[in-house]
């Protein structure tokens, strides 16, 4: 509903015979949505802002809930209920809700008796009365607030928001907003569920999911690898020119996954859903047996989260052949194995993929006969929201043999004198460009390509030099003048977590040695006297 005063108005001058029929809206769409108007002067357009006012007007409200005691992280999941009820409503969608319970009961109450119903209302749309994916949404859901006055200020700015069916983009577009906005606030914990979304647009260019394939996250945070590989898709091919069939498996069938977290699923369900992608998204764990149930996938792109197995156990998958509690390496296997013959992934993974001996070296050698592991990006440092943890990018394809399907790979060096990313100096697609240069036309990694020598970013070793190196891939040759000079180092707390991270992997090590040797319990003491914490 457009509220007047609202926006700034744009008049044009119209007066065409008899009458006008008014086709769209809003104007940057090419016109009013409307119905016949007869020999009129003038037309007031609405000008709906830009996304990214939207964006900021709603985060502005964080700061008056702040006096309620709500986190950002809580922020957001309120908003996503309530921006649920409110596009039911616009969408026409409310028939997925029961009666008695949707957008316009929630607006017709004011104060205690609001706050009242919306906890009924949670309560409500959580329970089997609701479909399947509201039920998802909704699961478990509790209110944060306490203040009906804070209730109230949330649904009369969101009730002021105008939605249109056709142009679920922008909404979907303002909900991603919110999320990097919230990943931003380091305080609120949620940067382990989010990517940059520059580093993830020059994935899946690279990668260039394509119509009729079977996309797989299986760490799937709040969806940006699955919305960003539709975006793709969409903007590369006309759906118009898709069948119905084709059309049906794009919105249900071609993106799918699984997500640990809860809040995070949530968060993953209504960001999916604002974008029209209805696929299957499961609420589990993806180093399970239910991990196991993810269908073979064209395309796997995610970047699956940091650590350890919490208490440090193995995964209860029956499947790996080499069963380790670092949980990257976990689901390195279970990302190749997942790839039918001839498909690609893009997976981020910290350094200790790398080089972590033992199980790690099984797997990289095993990942190097399955796979052509192509190409390896070593990303900068400050693009993640875990302090001290250096990341990379490894593409490959599954072959169609499971031997001997790595010949070299190449790896770009986007870190050594690099600037350390962040608020201060944030990361863009553009700093992408040069490597997306070297990559390549082929998703595979198999357009002409050229070894820029020591002194340059790209370079290629083969599978022997590799294999001497004991499988290790943590290979850089660039001299780091940056530490030379002094100039351009990381924040202290940067170094700090470095440091801290260098000493888990090195007590790690010491602990599997001390089992060798001496047994378990030898190992435990090691650990607790050194004092490591475990990474989650």
């Amino acid at each position: 509903m457009y509220v007047e005063g609202s926006y700034p108005t744009l008049t044009l001058p119209v007066c065409i015979g008899e009458g006008i029929k008014l086709l769209s809206f809003p104007p940057w769409k090419g016109g009013i949505k409307g119905g016949n108007l007869t020999c009129i002067n003038a037309i007031n357009l609405y000008v709906m802002p830009a996304t990214s006012d939207i964006v900021q007007k709603l985060w502005n409200l964080c700061n008056v809930l702040r006096d309620d005691g709500v986190t950002y992280l809580q922020y957001v999941t309120e908003l996503t209920y309530l921006l649920f009820l409110k596009m039911a409503q616009e969408t026409g969608a409310e028939k997925q809700l029961p009666e008695g319970y949707r957008w316009v009961d929630l607006v017709s109450k004011d104060g205690v008796e609001q706050l009242t119903f919306y906890r009924s209302l949670l309560l409500m749309l959580g329970s089997e009365d609701s479909s399947q994916r509201v039920q998802a949404i909704f699961a478990n859901a509790q209110t944060s607030l306490k203040q009906p006055r804070i209730l109230n200020k949330l649904v009369t700015s969101i009730d002021e928001l105008d939605w249109f069916s056709e142009h679920r983009d922008e909404f979907g577009d303002l909900y991603e907003g919110l999320l990097q906005k919230n990943a931003d606030e380091k305080k609120s914990g949620a940067g382990q569920y989010f990517t940059p979304r520059p580093l993830i647009d020059c994935m899946v260019a690279l990668i260039k999911p394509q119509p009729g394939e079977l996309i797989q996250d299986p760490a799937a945070g709040t969806g940006g690898f699955l919305i960003a590989g539709d975006r793709y898709i969409r903007q590369h091919h006309d759906p118009f020119e898709w069948t119905e069939a084709q059309q049906s498996f794009q919105q249900h069938q071609a993106f799918y996954g699984m997500e640990l977290v809860q809040d995070a699923h949530r968060l993953l369900l209504m960001n999916m859903m604002l974008h029209g992608i209805e696929g299957a998204v499961d609420l589990g764990d993806t180093l399970s047996p239910a991990g196991q149930r993810l269908a073979k996938a064209d395309v796997i792109l995610t970047n699956p989260p940091f650590g350890t197995k919490k208490g440090g156990g193995l995964p209860s998958r029956d499947d790996f052949t080499f069963p380790t509690s670092n949980k990257q390496l976990a689901f390195l296997q279970h990302i190749y194995r997942s790839l039918k013959p001839g498909g690609r992934a893009a997976v981020v993974l910290p350094d200790n993929v790398l080089f972590e001996d033992g199980q790690g070296r099984a797997i990289r050698a095993d990942l190097m006969n399955k796979c052509n592991l192509h190409t390896i990006l070593r990303l900068p440092t400050g693009i993640f929201y875990a302090q001290g943890v250096k990341t990379n990018v490894l593409f490959f394809q599954r072959g169609t043999t499971e031997k001997g399907n790595t010949k070299a790979v190449w790896f770009y060096d986007m870190r050594t004198n690099m600037p350390s990313f962040g608020k201060r100096y944030p990361l863009t697609r553009e700093h992408f460009a040069e490597f997306e240069q070297c990559y390549g036309d082929d998703p595979n990694g198999n357009s002409p390509r050229v070894d820029l020598g020591e002194d340059g970013r790209f370079r290629c070793f083969t599978r022997e030099y590799i294999e001497k190196r004991n499988e290790n891939l943590d290979i850089s040759w660039l001299r780091d003048e940056s530490l030379q000079s002094g100039d351009n180092l990381p924040e202290p707390e940067v170094i700090a977590a470095e440091i801290m991270e260098k000493l888990r992997i090195a007590t790690k090590e010491m602990e599997a040695l001390m089992i060798l040797l001496e047994g378990e319990e030898a190992a435990e003491a090691v650990s607790s006297s050194v004092g490591m914490p475990t990474l989650e």
